[in-house]
């Protein structure tokens, strides 16, 4: 955004140099990108009047002039402008002027011609302005004035970059509300009075799509001059803010577009046919833009239009057909609310960027409509004349946005800012920025302002009192904070311990994405429903994973597609399971999953190559466990899973409750996945197991221990692990170890049933133990597995 310095200084002058205003501004946090000078430095440049103009006797493109400057006599310039002519206003340069690039001006003969001065195009004054010919001024131009003072030529161009929720200071009439707020100064608003209706001519609006423009505003105003010349002032500012001049009605959008940040559009009202529209594009519809293109519409595009078609593309840019041409008579005039998330991007659909679309995809003050209306149609009044109609508004309130009422906390305040700043200065604040603000309860209840899209939560509150309070008036204190040992219980058992005993067995960490292929889950997990991203990156990255297991897989694939024969990976991280009891609808849960596939051990000559199997696994499972403390509760209970092998997967449950799985992936999983050989994987709740048993010192017994094997016949079906339970249940307190040393099934053992040598360690802390009471242990032992599986001594 560019601006005029002067023009913002007609609104609020505060008696600050121009590089502290630019301070300020900065400090607002509107950075300012550039200053630079509107014209060239010179001087002795005035306003004169070519009272004659005749041919160069010796010269065909020179002419002799008579210029008066309103001195005591005319000067004899020549000057060779082809627009030079009897009776024009222009800007003169006498004896002794110095134009940019210090050039000097002295009198002097040209062919054989007098000359005592020079009469200045816009170049040669260093006025970016593309013109041929010297400057032609209004004939009411004061013969003798100085140039300079004339067109306040001592004026900067300030160009400022904003971010975009900051839409409010688009306009004059923005920069020059902050300017006064933070100088404590009230902004002088142009006035003009409200053009009443000449005419009963009133424009019909078809408001369809009210949700994208809740307000539409059309006057027609008949009669006009369009040839008209655009006032030199009106000239100047928008050419230093940095847009030049078409023709005068164009010129007038464009002013309000920077006077009060309201874009406007202008149609030829002969080339309308009513009613104006504002509807979406239908598929296939063209528009012929201002500039001669043609935009084939997309449906998403709001359009304004007519019975005959499309006539604008809303809020970004106009069609060639409904344009005003000098040879308009009749002029409508829009002025509308757009919503921002209704031109957000469509402007960049086909490519373009206008002043319009920038401001309506970030936000317009949707009161302002009315009285940018009646702004424009006072100033086309006044350059080209013409004669006024109603104004036609369509609206509909329950689109149009809710002004905020936000709530500030006095200790949310001080807590952020690290400064407390006083109540009145606060309130004050709030009030300069045009806000209405109660304070109560050491609470301050704001009521945001039409203009200010971005002030939503407390956070934008307090944002304004720093920054209009001041940055630098915040002192620079360190913060402090208040340190506290965090919990850690000596019970939790640190998941670092766990990565470690998996490295030092072999494993390598994966980290693998969260959003995985659905047909992979599905294939491991056809009947688990998956949370299914809105917008993913790709079709193979759609869902959020239910296990670990599609990620580390893949992974083995990768290896195994590069010759890698012996694979061994785990990975820790979410997994994210639809629950409607949940928060958001989805139960995140952290699990330990890991992978071997390939040969148990690595290559070597004095080991037989032997592929990985379920024990393989389930073993390293078991010394993981062994550092938690639930280690010796935890059971493996044979159990089908969806994607493992019927034989040879087993659920894994704690309490009665299962924490995890752990198997070998099915052989025609593993075909479909690609993958090569036998691959076992287990996945666990890392919540379940997250213990670990502190130690407890205690004495060591110095009596010897007695071991006794025994060797239990019982049913196939039955698990080694209850018959381990059941024995150091019954075994009580002298049973210090139960340990499966065989199994055996054939010979001497019936059909059906399977042996089991189990070793007995038997202890007392106490006392060396008599036979009696060692048999009493096991006997009890024997009665307890007797009871609960038939079990029965080997002979």
């Amino acid at each position: 955004m560019k601006f005029s310095e002067q023009w913002a200084r007609e609104w609020v002058n505060p008696a600050v140099s121009t590089e502290q205003l630019c301070d300020q501004i900065s400090m607002l946090g509107l950075e300012v990108d550039g200053i630079e000078n509107v014209a060239g430095d010179f001087t002795g440049v005035v306003v004169g009047e070519v009272v004659e103009c005749a041919q160069h006797p010796d010269a065909d493109k020179l002419r002799v002039t008579k210029v008066d400057v309103g001195g005591d006599s005319l000067l004899d310039i020549v000057c060779g402008a082809p627009n030079c002519r009897q009776g024009l206003k222009v800007a003169c340069a006498t004896e002794g002027a110095v134009l940019s690039g210090n050039f000097k001006i002295k009198k002097t003969k040209l062919r054989g011609q007098p000359s005592e001065g020079m009469l200045c195009s816009f170049s040669e004054l260093g006025i970016d302005i593309e013109s041929e010919g010297i400057i032609e001024l209004p004939q009411d131009a004061p013969i003798g004035t100085d140039f300079r003072n004339y067109l306040n030529l001592d004026d900067k161009a300030i160009e400022i970059s904003l971010t975009p929720n900051r839409a409010d200071c688009l306009s004059i009439a923005g920069i020059a509300r902050e300017i006064g707020v933070v100088n404590k100064q009230s902004v002088n608003q142009p006035h003009f009075d409200v053009v009443p209706a000449t005419i009963s001519d009133k424009i019909d609006i078809e408001l369809v799509a009210s949700e994208a423009c809740p307000r539409y505003l059309l006057r027609v105003v008949k009669n006009v001059n369009a040839k008209a010349a655009t006032p030199i002032w009106m000239k100047e500012k928008l050419r230093r803010c940095g847009i030049r001049s078409i023709d005068p009605i164009v010129d007038i959008t464009n002013y309000i577009l920077l006077e009060l940040g309201q874009p406007m559009h202008a149609f030829d009202a002969s080339k309308v046919v009513q009613p104006v529209q504002v509807r979406l594009a239908k598929d296939d519809e063209e528009l012929v833009l201002l500039d001669g293109t043609t935009a084939k519409l997309h449906s998403n595009t709001l359009l304004i239009a007519d019975t005959n078609g499309p006539l604008a593309m809303a809020g970004i840019f106009g069609g060639q057909e409904s344009g005003v041409t000098s040879e308009t008579r009749d002029v409508i005039l829009e002025a509308a609310f757009f919503a921002p998330l209704a031109i957000a991007g469509r402007a960049r659909q086909y490519g373009l960027h206008t002043d319009a679309s920038h401001r309506f995809e970030r936000g317009v003050d949707f009161e302002l409509t009315r009285n940018a209306m009646e702004r424009a149609t006072a100033l086309l009044l006044e350059i080209c004349g013409g004669e006024a109609g109603e104004i036609n508004e369509a609206v509909n309130e329950e689109f149009l946005p809710k002004i905020k009422k936000i709530q500030l906390r006095r200790e949310k305040l001080d807590a952020l800012l690290g400064h407390h700043i006083e109540t009145e200065i606060v309130t004050d604040i709030f009030n300069r920025l045009g806000f209405n603000v109660q304070y109560e309860n050491n609470v301050w209840t704001v009521t945001s302002a039409s203009w200010r899209f971005d002030i939503d939560i407390e956070e934008d509150l307090i944002e304004e009192v720093a920054r209009i309070y001041g940055y630098n008036s915040i002192p620079n204190n360190a913060p402090l904070a208040h340190l506290r040992m965090r919990d850690h219980k000596e019970a939790m058992l640190d998941l670092d311990r766990i990565k470690t005993a998996l490295v030092d067995s072999d494993y390598q960490e994966a980290i693998t994405y969260s959003f995985v292929d659905p047909k992979v889950q599905n294939l491991l997990h056809p009947h688990q429903e998956a949370l299914v991203l809105p917008n993913p990156i790709s079709s193979e990255m759609s869902v959020m994973r239910i296990s670990l297991l599609s990620g580390l897989l893949g992974a083995v694939l990768y290896n195994q597609n590069r010759q890698q024969n012996r694979v061994r990976l785990f990975e820790t991280g979410l997994r994210f399971i639809p629950d409607a009891e949940a928060e958001f609808g989805v139960r995140q849960e952290f699990v330990l999953s890991a992978v071997i596939s390939g040969t148990a051990s690595n290559e070597s000559w004095n080991n037989k190559s032997e592929s990985v199997d379920f024990f393989d696994l389930k073993g390293d499972l078991e010394s993981l466990l062994s550092l938690t403390g639930v280690g010796n509760k935890i059971r493996f209970v044979a159990k089908a899973f969806d994607a493992l092998h019927p034989g040879q997967s087993a659920a894994i449950e704690l309490d009665n409750k299962e924490i995890g799985f752990i198997g070998t992936l099915h052989p025609s999983v593993s075909q479909k996945l690609g993958l090569n050989g036998k691959v076992v994987v287990f996945e666990i709740l890392w919540n379940a197991i997250a213990n670990r048993n502190v130690i407890q010192a205690r004495k060591i017994s110095k009596f010897p221990a007695n071991r006794r094997d025994l060797a239990l016949v019982v049913a196939d079906e039955i698990a080694a692990g209850d018959i381990i339970d059941a024995c150091k249940q019954a075994g009580g307190e002298k049973l210090t170890q139960v340990n499966l040393f065989d199994v055996y099934k054939g010979i001497g053992v019936p059909s059906g049933t399977k042996s089991l040598a189990i070793s007995l360690t038997i202890q007392d802390n106490e006392k060396t133990l008599e036979d009696d009471e060692i048999n009493a242990v096991i006997s009890a032992v024997l009665d307890e597995v007797k009871q609960c599986f038939n079990a029965e001594l080997r002979d």
